[in-house]
């Protein structure tokens, strides 16, 4: 052949080849055992159910059925609320006699300026900040005084708390619990997390179904305003009526399923499915998430604070069948005390305490608290000694720094122990010691409440059986009723 000669164009193409077939000869062909493995899993969740939210059999019998997570996002401080230390009013203004690593400097002890009191038959011990929740529901509460967590960063911390994972992006365990039971209501969606207004650290990533189908994640709701058009945008349609909207939906429904047919893509099969929830939602959702429906003393009794509302439509979103709700405090770290923590500390007591009170008051009254666990808690907690600020002066803040070593949370409803302590930090308040919970440990905890072996519960991704509680975990059984 004269390699002057001119080739003809067609001779220089080559025969197209399909995505499968690039797979093949790319890598030593390991892309098409990756997507093998991939669409092999999403035949078999194909296969399984038409809508991705159907409620499906637990893995044995549950004790809950919902679930209510309030986020004290910030970090609260357990010897401010529910772990009394009188040692720190011994040690007061001077040092511990050690100190664990925290991420700013640290100083002498600081007492908490707060009252402490036994509350009901069980004497659950309490700070004046949580008096009313406690006087009324100590007997309710299964406080863990001995949780960790691995790192004393908001953004990690939130991730691990919310998704089991503190760098990477994961499933959250509203995503998760989603995805294994499906939800009851299938005109709302199964997972709806309420933030006041804008978004906490993290953003998105809390509430995430990362590499789950999209159906999971969680739908977010700004609380701030008061009527359900406001809390949710383009609820209603201007331009075509109901009987119009079903008919194009059905006509755009009919083309995208014979597309899904052929390429069982989870994308695809999420936003079928969140077409027909945002359909179904205009009717749903403008009952839900009205509290004007509510009668004038079931108001007064949450009050009329952001919180307070928030509690009212978890409630009321429960009360409907959505599996998760999720409540935060409010915008980025509220609870991030690291200056004056007596003044701090009681404004977001005072904003809060009132409608969690009024939450499991209204949920026993109506027979659902046995039925709803209900969580309190933040990313981690706060060191018995004062934080202390940089400048041309190191000086005592009154506040304190984030404490990952030991912090505490309260569990209550949903099969779990009423009136009970578990676990305990050192003398000062500083790392959990005795009956230690780390964040996989709750996470085991609660999925085995809601009937979920967490170590059964699994997604196939990229040749790994991916769980929320990574690859340990345990159910703490003595929180168990």
């Amino acid at each position: 052949m004269n390699p002057m000669k001119a080739t003809p164009a067609a001779t220089l193409r080559s025969p197209p080849i399909s995505r499968r077939e690039l797979l093949q000869k790319c890598g030593a062909g390991f892309g098409a055992v990756g997507l093998a493995m991939l669409l092999g899993d999403l035949s078999a969740r194909a296969g399984e159910t038409i809508d991705p939210l159907a409620i499906r059999p637990p893995h044995f019998q549950p004790r809950a059925k919902y679930v209510i997570q309030i986020l004290a996002n910030g970090g609260p401080s357990q010897m401010d609320t529910f772990d009394p230390k009188p040692m720190l009013t011994k040690y007061h203004g001077l040092r511990l006699p050690f100190h664990l690593e925290t991420e700013r400097p640290t100083g002498t002890a600081l007492a908490s300026p707060f009252r402490f009191e036994r509350y009901g038959q069980s004497g659950l011990e309490a700070s004046e900040l949580f008096g009313q929740l406690a006087e009324k529901h100590a007997d309710d509460l299964c406080v863990i005084r001995s949780m960790h967590s691995d790192t004393p960063i908001h953004e990690n911390s939130l991730r691990l708390m919310n998704c089991g994972a503190s760098t990477m992006a994961r499933p959250s365990i509203g995503a998760w619990l989603t995805y294994g039971l499906g939800s009851e209501n299938q005109n709302l969606p199964g997972f709806v997390v309420l933030v006041p207004k804008g978004m906490p650290v993290a953003g998105a990533d809390n509430w995430q179904s990362s590499f789950l189908p999209g159906s999971y994640q969680g739908t977010y709701i700004e609380t701030e305003g008061r009527k359900a058009s406001e809390l949710i945008e383009h609820l209603s349609n201007t331009k075509r009526n109901p009987r119009a909207q079903r008919a194009q939906l059905d006509f755009a429904s009919a083309f995208n399923q014979r597309h899904l047919a052929d390429r069982h893509d989870p994308m695809l099969e999420a936003r079928i499915h969140s077409f027909e929830t945002a359909f179904r939602m205009q009717t749903a959702a403008t009952d839900a998430f009205d509290c004007d429906r509510e009668p004038l003393r079931i108001r007064e009794m949450y009050g009329n604070t952001p919180q307070a509302r928030q509690m009212l439509i978890a409630r009321r979103l429960v009360e409907r069948g959505v599996r998760f709700v999720q409540v935060w405090h409010g915008t980025l770290q509220p609870w991030d005390s690291h200056e004056n923590i007596e003044k701090e500390h009681r404004r977001l007591a005072a904003e809060s305490c009132q409608g969690i009170t009024a939450l499991l008051t209204d949920l026993k009254q109506r027979g659902l608290l046995d039925e709803t666990l209900v969580i309190w808690g933040g990313e981690f907690g706060r060191t018995p000694t004062v934080e202390l600020s940089r400048g041309e002066k190191i000086s005592p803040t009154a506040g304190r720094d984030h404490n990952h070593h030991g912090f505490s949370m309260w569990l209550a409803g949903g099969g779990v122990k009423g009136g009970v302590v578990h676990g305990a930090t050192d003398d000062f308040g500083f790392k959990a010691v005795q009956d230690r919970v780390h964040i996989h440990d709750l996470h085991a905890t609660v999925l085995h409440l809601m009937g979920l072996d967490h170590e059964r519960l699994t997604y196939r991704f990229q040749g790994r059986d991916f769980r929320l509680t990574d690859v340990y975990g345990r159910v703490v059984r003595e929180l168990i009723a």
